[in-house]
């Protein structure tokens, strides 16, 4: 079982790396910045949930995320060299994968050292917002934690979903497959229509 889950992690990893470096070829940054925005992307949700829950931080004594990372970058820095095209969409899609695989994770790990379930739902959607939190800040974008359609929302439901199935003990595989379905079908739905969850009237 941990080898799997410690594939989901790195498949996560992976994913929010694209969406790094997608981001960062879109502001024209330089290979080291390249690096970094793909590497606070993958990691950064995951290290402030471990500072919180006071537990070793995950890639501290585990290199293979940071190699994940530099494959990852290396293959998507090719591709864009190749393509020389930047569907924006690509950098939402690989954004709401990342956040359906980490959110899920997140709150797994939080659940594996017995916090109550809405400390594992709330670590959930830490770990799967605040990595593209730091993209967005470094990039000099308005995160999408702030902006995007039902950014949040879908970490909130699905890892919601994910602590409640544990709670009424669903095997962890079919929790994980439909907290993280939920999460990415009601972010990509969001995207299409542009779904938020407005609270001011504007003139539009």
């Amino acid at each position: 079982m941990f080898e799997l889950y410690h594939l989901f992690d790195l498949l996560g990893v992976a994913v929010f790396a694209i969406s790094g470096t997608l981001l960062a070829h879109e502001k024209k940054m330089d290979g080291f910045g390249v690096i970094v925005l793909a590497a606070v992307t993958a990691i950064g949700g995951g290290t402030l949930r471990d500072m919180i829950l006071d537990v070793p931080v995950f890639w501290v004594h585990d290199t293979s995320y940071f190699i994940t990372i530099l494959i990852t970058v290396l293959i998507t820095i090719i591709w864009l060299n190749y393509t020389q095209r930047f569907p924006h969409y690509l950098l939402q899609l690989a954004d709401a994968l990342g956040i359906a695989f980490f959110a899920i994770m997140g709150a797994q790990k939080a659940l594996n050292i017995d916090v109550p379930a809405m400390t594992a739902v709330i670590m959930g959607v830490l770990t799967g917002c605040f990595g593209g939190v730091i993209r967005d800040v470094l990039a000099r974008e308005v995160p999408m934690l702030l902006k995007g359609p039902l950014y949040a929302v879908a970490c909130l439901l699905g890892a919601g979903l994910y602590v409640l199935l544990i709670s009424m003990n669903v095997s962890s595989g079919v929790a994980m497959w439909l907290g993280g379905g939920v999460i990415l079908i009601v972010r990509l739905i969001a995207i299409k229509w542009n779904v938020s969850l407005y609270v001011f009237r504007y003139p539009s």
